[in-house]
């Protein structure tokens, strides 16, 4: 199943600067399992060490947020797209 990936401009250095990846998985913890794999180091940023989504990474799958669904449970079928956003803090 093909899932495309869009990464953050943070994020790019893991992904030698491509904006959007291409990923396989028939849930989010295995496509963000697929994206460490192809780029080794990226699923740290996105996952603390509990393997749960770090708590200033937003994750949409197809524009819908993951902690209002299945959160790394949500599926992702062929076609689906994922969106891996940094909260921005500050004043």
């Amino acid at each position: 199943m093909s899932i495309s990936v869009k990464v953050p401009t943070i994020l790019r250095t893991y992904t030698d600067g491509s904006a959007e990846v291409t990923v396989t998985g028939d849930t989010l913890a295995d496509a963000i399992a697929d994206l460490d794999a192809q780029f080794p180091g990226i699923g740290a940023r996105v996952l603390d060490d509990d393997g749960k989504l770090r708590r200033f990474v937003n994750v949409y799958v197809n524009d819908d947020d993951v902690r209002f669904l299945e959160d790394l449970a949500t599926p992702t079928p062929a076609g689906t797209s994922v969106s891996i956003i940094p909260a921005v803090a500050g004043g």
